[in-house]
């Protein structure tokens, strides 16, 4: 098997007349706490480069969309969400992104000189289930592989992932082996794994016998509960109540997992963050280290997490690497519906989620 090797990155041509003769970038004051300064710049998921002094452009890093540029020296700039804006900050003006505002949106740093050239005329190029999905799993075995030790491979989950016994024990293996590095997730995945372990049921019904247990209703409720009345997850864990599952394995590797409530949540779980703006922060806290992304059978969340997720990653050392960020659904409109919100370098596998991520860890593991 052949080593997995990361795509060199190519920096823009800054001698090309385009972006020699850039001007410098412009910066506003913000006269409001929370308001951005008319004609702000607003960021992509793409490298982008901002010309502070004279042939002196720099790289943004730990970037996401829809945010805006705020200057803390010539040095140094940051990307921050509007709501973070305080009166005096300076922020890049200008929305023209090929050097003409002294800001330059890198869209092919990973194509290179030899970046293929597409048919104007094709059949099968969108993706749908019929879509062959072979050499996508074959490159994130590879990804995974690498990333395990050399990456952040971030976990977006859905409370499917962990409906099927086989699925449920498949991830939690893949925790154990060390393939999970953070996991986002709602207040149903956990407690649904938290169910299963305690009454081997989802929303009542046998995780492998698909059989409805007597009063079976009432198990989320009821593992809620009893979460609740060990203090926490963790708690839970290291008591012996949690003996199997996907937070078991969490916990006892000490993965970071965020748990974002949401307006419809019972109980909820304790850990489980309510307030929707510090959600986002805690699952920005774990996409600004994403090397790897897999978003599995959550619409929303993976939504969101496309949304705060940049194509790439300035590494410690200053080199630039690719995000990879992959959709496991069976829905061709959740793919869809990512790629439209934003998520452009998004690959999507169609299918069922529990048997990709048993399939998934067979390979890996």
């Amino acid at each position: 098997m052949s080593r997995f090797v990361l795509p060199e990155y190519h920096h823009p041509d800054f001698s090309s007349p385009l972006l020699r003769d850039a001007p410098l970038a412009r910066f506003a004051p913000c006269v409001r706490a929370g308001v951005a300064p008319a004609d702000y710049h607003a960021t992509a998921i793409y490298p982008e480069y901002v010309q502070t002094a004279k042939g002196k452009w720099i790289l943004l890093r730990q970037s996401r969309m829809d945010c805006v540029i705020r200057k803390v020296n010539d040095d140094t700039l940051e990307v921050v969400e509007f709501r973070r804006l305080k009166v005096g900050d300076l922020v890049a003006v200008g929305r023209r992104e090929n050097g003409e505002d002294g800001i330059y949106v890198h869209t092919t740093g990973f194509m290179g000189a030899d970046a293929e050239a597409c048919e104007k005329f094709a059949f099968r190029t969108s993706t749908s289930r019929e879509t062959s999905f072979s050499i996508d799993y074959d490159t994130l075995y590879e990804i995974l592989r690498h990333d395990r030790k050399n990456g952040f491979i971030l976990w977006v989950g859905g409370p499917a992932v962990i409906f099927d016994s086989d699925a449920r024990r498949a991830f939690a293996s893949l925790v154990d082996k060390g393939y999970v590095h953070g996991l986002l997730a709602g207040n149903a995945l956990a407690t649904h794994d938290l169910e299963g372990a305690l009454y081997e049921t989802a929303l009542g019904q046998g995780i492998y016998s698909k059989k409805q247990a007597s009063m079976g209703h009432y198990h989320h409720l009821d593992a809620i509960n009893a979460i609740k009345g060990y203090g926490s997850i963790e708690q839970a864990v290291h008591q012996g109540g949690v003996l199997n599952g996907v937070m078991r394995a969490v916990v006892e590797n000490k993965v970071d997992y965020v748990l974002a409530g949401s307006i419809r949540d019972d109980g909820p779980l304790p850990g489980v963050v309510g307030d929707v703006y510090a959600a986002q922060d805690c699952m920005r806290a774990l996409a600004r280290k994403a090397t790897t992304v897999i978003a599995m059978a959550t619409q929303l969340h993976t939504i969101a997490t496309g949304n705060m997720t940049p194509s790439y990653q300035v590494m410690e050392d200053g080199s630039v690497r690719p995000v990879y960020f992959f959709i496991v659904d069976m829905s061709e409109f959740a793919a869809g519906k990512l790629a439209d919100r934003g998520s452009l370098t998004a690959h999507a596998i169609l299918t069922n989620v529990q048997d990709f991520i048993v399939n998934l860890n067979r390979a890996l593991v």
